[in-house]
């Protein structure tokens, strides 16, 4: 967790103890940097005091005048400067290391030099030849000295310490069989030294005035390469074994080790470990992105005397300990946000964690933005919508609630694998588990998304929007499906809701079907009108046995108004249909067939008090037909159409040409004599085409629209919206 440590692949440096670094840093780009606001607009007060620190790096080193960073936005190094967060990029540069001594740092510019340079100023101290063809291989850096081995030495006395203006001195104290050696910072008088005999792992620690290896420790690990760390009065490092890790600590004073079990049977091998006066402090880095929870993903300080502990960060994403040997850690807690934090004690000995360089980054979950329109057009794309939410990370479990201000009926759903972008929920309009259509109005939508890491709050937030949809001719409830209308013999009328479920594409009903009143056997004839009253819902007309034409307005709730009289002289016609529009004014109109067989049109007014204007005659010969439906826009024009059954069940279709009038039919198919009722009921599968609705003896079903004059049904499809009852004297 510090320059004293190993080299390590998760901190992204080569297997030769080379870390990032610059060939010569004076004269490269520093770009000023750019502070990062929180991104639920909320800075703290030590994220306002603190230096910047960029998003998405990591710490590598520390220097005495700032951080070399790993930048995983462009997989490649950084240099940071600790005073404002200026980011040098330096991914062209040479790999390097820190030594751990001002801002010292050791690279290679050719394969046969190893030079120490200071970062800041880009002067270079002195230069060390090394050739592995020649035997002389580059192995590490710690203060201000490189550290080289030469195979034509006896082995044992085969690697040496090189300092500025002096020759090579000798390393002593290693065994004879040392291998795999590798040297990095420890402390301002010793650096760290890893080495494998017999077999085994060791560390030991580098006298840098002598070149002595002064104190040995074993590495008691079957695999893994744990980190280590040093400070003036302790070594601590990481093994990794079956029964679970563990921290040794040595007491450097006593040769006596103490060990710390951690989680059992974790199999994580990137565990940190550092040193703070009496404290060992470590942690898992990672855990803000993580999708478990770990008691390893807080830094914890342990008291190596007491044995109480200390949580610290809520999590870490790396670490390292600076020349005068103070731990900094990339981490973050809920409380003050993302950023670099610097460990120390304070009076009574307490380890403390301060925000020295904020990302201006949170911790806790926040949401970033949504994409959940304001208005939303239910009518299109097939019934269904995308709604987005991003969220500052997308390790949580996330429910959605939809809900319906004025009925309160809701829906939700729960979205567990985010999509790279974010959360994406697609809504496929409907209420109550699938079973409802969403109606039009006022909703509410709310988010609870619950960290996985178990890292800060549950996060809620909420917003609104409204569903609206074209007025639909036999829509009666306000939710853009068709209602169904069925008379008993009692002249009771019954409404049922559809529903289209867009999951397996079947039209079906939506609850239990309801009364919408009794008395209505005193008509003839019902018909679904479409909107005659200026409002947005479909309405009735019913003529009496006495030929008087009655309105009936629909309130959007499933009823209707008191009736109010159109006219007298009704009974003229044996057959009426409305609901379309056949003149391109955006009104409803009306059809009848005289018994002479001639078709008459009463144009819509939109004025309920007089609805229709008076009738114009369309032509004559429609007495061949025995049912007449108004359609809507069948036939991919802008007009309502019209269909035609004549006696012997043949289907015809009449395109509208927008002026009341229509072009020569055109024969659809045989065999309709098998339904006793068909309606026009609009767009039950929200694809853009009005649908027919067909009531059978035995079955009932409905023929999608294809938009095609052509061909304009598709293959029929049964559904259960209505029971096939005998008792069924009208419906529509």
């Amino acid at each position: 967790m510090s320059h004293a440590r190993p080299v390590r692949r998760r901190l992204f440096v080569a297997a030769t103890a080379v870390l990032a670094a610059t060939v010569g840093v004076v004269g490269l780009p520093t770009p000023s940097a750019v502070a990062v606001p929180s991104t639920d607009g909320v800075v703290s007060a030590d994220q306002a005091s603190a230096a910047f620190f960029p998003p998405n790096h990591q710490i590598v080193a520390v220097t005495a005048s700032g951080y070399l960073t790993w930048d995983r936005t462009k997989n490649d190094r950084a240099w940071v400067r600790a005073s404002d967060g200026r980011v040098t990029d330096l991914s062209e540069t040479l790999p390097m290391q820190a030594t751990g001594y001002g801002d010292l740092v050791a690279v290679q510019p050719r394969r046969d030099t190893a030079q120490l340079r200071d970062l800041v100023t880009g002067r270079t101290l002195y230069d060390l030849f090394v050739q592995p063809a020649a035997g002389l291989e580059y192995v590490g850096a710690a203060g201000r000295a490189l550290f080289r081995t030469d195979s034509s030495s006896p082995k044992g006395a085969d690697l040496f310490l090189h300092t500025q203006g002096s020759t090579r001195t000798p390393v002593t104290g290693l065994p004879a069989d040392a291998t795999n050696r590798r040297v990095s910072p420890g402390t301002s008088t010793h650096g760290l030294i890893t080495y494998t005999s017999g077999g085994k792992k060791y560390w030991g620690l580098i006298d840098l005035a002598t070149a002595a290896v002064t104190e040995t420790g074993l590495r008691d690990e079957p695999s893994g390469n744990g980190d280590i760390a040093v400070s003036p009065n302790y070594v601590a490092w990481v093994e990794y074994r079956p029964e679970g890790p563990r921290i040794a600590v040595r007491t450097r004073a006593t040769g006596a080790d103490q060990y710390i079990a951690l989680v059992p049977g974790a199999i994580t091998r990137d565990i940190e470990v550092g040193l703070q006066g009496d404290h060992v402090v470590y942690g898992d880095p990672g855990g803000l992105t993580d999708i478990y929870k770990s008691s390893l993903h807080p830094l914890t300080a342990r008291n190596l005397k007491t044995g109480a502990t200390t949580r610290l960060l809520d999590h870490l994403t790396s670490a390292a300990t600076s020349p005068d040997g103070v731990l900094h850690v990339r981490g973050g807690t809920v409380a003050e946000g993302e950023g670099v934090y610097r460990i120390t004690t304070d009076a009574d000995g307490t380890p403390t964690a301060d925000l020295i360089a904020s990302t201006g980054e949170p911790t806790k979950l926040t949401l970033v933005g949504h994409d959940v329109p304001a208005v939303i057009r239910l009518d299109r794309n097939g019934g269904r919508i995308k709604l987005h939410w991003t969220l500052s990370r997308g390790n949580a479990d996330l429910q959605v609630t939809l809900r319906h201000k004025r009925t309160g009926k809701s829906t939700q759903a729960f979205v567990y694998q985010p999509e790279p972008e974010g959360y994406t929920f697609e809504w496929l309009g409907d209420l109550e588990w699938f079973s409802t259509t969403a109606p039009n109005g006022d909703y509410t939508w709310e988010i609870s998304a619950l960290p996985r890491n178990g890292i800060g709050p549950t996060l809620t937030a909420s917003g609104a929007f409204e569903v609206v949809r074209e007025p639909a001719p036999h829509d009666y409830t306000d939710n853009g499906t068709p209602d169904l209308l069925a008379r008993d013999p009692s002249g009771r009328l019954w409404r049922t809701d559809a529903h289209y479920r867009t999951l397996d594409k079947a039209l079906t009903r939506s609850g239990d079907k309801k009364l919408v009143g009794g008395g209505w056997n005193t008509y003839d004839r019902i018909e679904a009108a479409g909107n005659l009253g200026g409002a947005a819902h479909g309405d009735l007309v019913a003529r009496d046995k006495a030929g008087v034409l009655w309105l009936y307005l629909s309130k959007g709730d499933g009823t209707f108004a008191t009736r109010s009289r159109i006219g007298g002289g009704w009974g003229v016609y044996d057959k009426i249909t409305a609901g379309s529009d056949l003149t391109d004014d955006g009104r409803a109109d009306l059809l009848a067939t005289d018994k002479s067989g001639v078709l008459w049109l009463y144009k819509g007014t939109g004025d309920w008090r007089a609805p229709f204007a008076k009738r114009t005659r369309v032509g004559g010969g429609w007495g061949v037909y025995n049912k007449l439906t108004a359609t809507g826009d069948i036939g991919g024009a802008a007009t309502g159409d019209l269909i035609a059954r004549d006696k012997a069940g043949v289907l015809w279709l009449y395109l509208g040409k927008g002026d009341g009038t229509f072009a020569p039919r055109t024969r659809i198919g045989g065999g309709w004599n098998a339904y006793q009722y068909i309606v026009g009921i609009g767009d039950a599968d929200n694809d853009g085409h009005p649908d027919l609705y067909a009531y059978g003896h035995d079955q009932t079903y409905y023929y999608p629209g294809t938009g095609n004059w052509r061909a304009p049904f598709g293959s029929r499809k049964g559904d259960t919206v209505l029971d096939t009852y005998p008792d069924h004297t009208a419906v529509l």
